[in-house]
């Protein structure tokens, strides 16, 4: 039995609780349930109760001497970040193509020269399991330390068997060995490799007959995407694809439309895609569809700042009835961040969300991309206890300070992992 913790006289508790099932859209995604004053009582890594700081003093009157106090005076308490969207298990490093971005190569550019994933493909092969898994590691340390409980990990860079099962396992032992929570998505169409250059419809009969089933009969992920897009996979390779997963228990996403409009925005609302990523060239159709069918955008806009792109249209998204969340992309060639901070106030000035639709998108909505929404994403009472004390009083404070890490403290499932 762990000690309990009390939180007690935060500025703002934002508890994102809301009657809203599933997904938010519109102005649901503006409803954060702020508690002045506000108080929270752990036990056993789940929120036991929440309210004024008064009324937790009442109910808990005869216990406050057993438990830790935690004076948030002055501070922000929200629920702890989720990424709904890396690729943060791989081998080396690609910082030579961020100079050569700035001289002018476009990312297929990039990637047809041999680079871009192609590089990291080949690193990821070379690279031990313990190497993969040490570089990994020091990667969800800094997700931690700014504010991140839980992140989704795609596999993806070794686009074989034998690499893209090493990705996997490593995250499985890292979920199991690392404070945050992964959940696994499998990403062997994330490239075409070299060897089937002129050859794309074999490998995709490798991932449907050979890839897919492994990864479903060891059960290493609960996701399955691909990367739509001219010069990778076709909407029709990808359908297929996705279909296969579908059908051994794999959900659906998919990178959807980044470089150009490619209809992925459309696939994913005709396979039940739980997300459709990246967006940017998405197709007014296509956010209709996403919209009809309830498929969660998720969008990047560390990734399009980056390459140097404009951002998805996220603005446009939520008028349009489109849950949205957010996330770091966290990858070595297009997005090498670790900051959700970063992308919330990223989201606000580039894709035009207020800061209470950031923080929706970083918290509730991006639960809802991993199908987590049960445990995580809000602070309600029988959640996992998965929060983060601010160094600013209130949640517009931290949208407005850019490029400054404000993170006071990390409590995962009830235990302090930062401050």
């Amino acid at each position: 039995m762990s000690k309990p913790v009390w939180i007690k006289h935060a500025s703002q508790l934002v508890t994102m609780a809301s009657e809203h099932k599933g997904p938010r859209t519109k102005v649901a995604m503006s409803e954060l349930s702020i508690i002045e004053d506000g108080s929270i009582w752990l036990e056993n890594g789940v929120i036991q109760a929440i309210g004024t700081t008064e009324e937790l003093k009442k109910r808990y009157n005869n216990r406050i001497t057993e438990a830790e106090i935690i004076e948030a005076v002055g501070k922000l308490v929200t629920p702890g970040l989720i990424d709904p969207h890396t690729h943060v298990a791989y081998g080396g490093s690609r910082e030579h193509e961020f100079e050569m971005r700035l001289e002018g190569a476009t990312y297929m550019d990039i990637m047809n020269a041999g680079g871009g994933i192609h590089a990291t493909s080949r690193m990821t092969r070379e690279a031990t399991e313990e190497e993969i898994f040490d570089q990994t590691e020091k990667r969800l340390n800094s997700f931690l330390t700014h504010g991140v409980t839980t992140i989704e990990g795609k596999s993806g860079y070794g686009l074989n068997m034998e690499t893209e099962l090493k990705q996997l396992r490593v995250m499985q032992r890292l979920q199991i060995e690392h404070p945050i929570d992964i959940v696994p998505t499998f990403m062997g169409a994330h490239a075409v490799p070299v060897e089937f250059k002129g050859k794309e419809d074999q490998y995709v009969d490798l991932i449907v007959n050979e890839m897919l089933p492994q990864v479903a009969e060891e059960k290493l992920a609960q996701f399955n995407d691909v990367f739509c897009e001219v010069g990778v996979f076709t909407p029709e390779q990808s359908k297929r694809i996705l279909v296969a997963g579908r059908n051994l228990g794999l959900t659906p996403k998919i990178h959807a439309d980044e470089i150009e409009p490619y209809g992925g925005a459309e696939l994913a609302a005709e396979v039940g895609a739980i997300s459709a990523e990246h967006l940017l060239k998405a197709s007014d159709t296509g956010i209709a569809a996403m919209a009809k069918k309830g498929v969660i955008a998720c969008l990047l806009p560390a990734t399009a700042l980056y390459l140097r792109e404009t951002a998805a249209r996220g603005r446009a998204m939520i008028d349009a009835g489109v849950p949205v969340a957010i996330s770091t992309d966290c990858n070595p060639g297009s997005s090498p961040t670790t900051s959700m901070p970063l992308v919330m106030n990223l989201a606000c000035i580039s894709m035009k969300l207020t800061p209470a639709e950031s923080l929706c998108a970083a918290t509730y909505n991006a639960a809802c991309a991993i199908k987590m929404e049960d445990k995580i994403g809000s602070l309600e009472i029988g959640k996992q206890a998965d929060i983060v004390l601010w160094n600013v009083p209130n949640y517009q404070q931290l949208q407005y300070l850019f490029g400054v890490n404000h993170v006071n403290s990390v409590w995962k499932k009830g235990v302090k992992v930062v401050g």
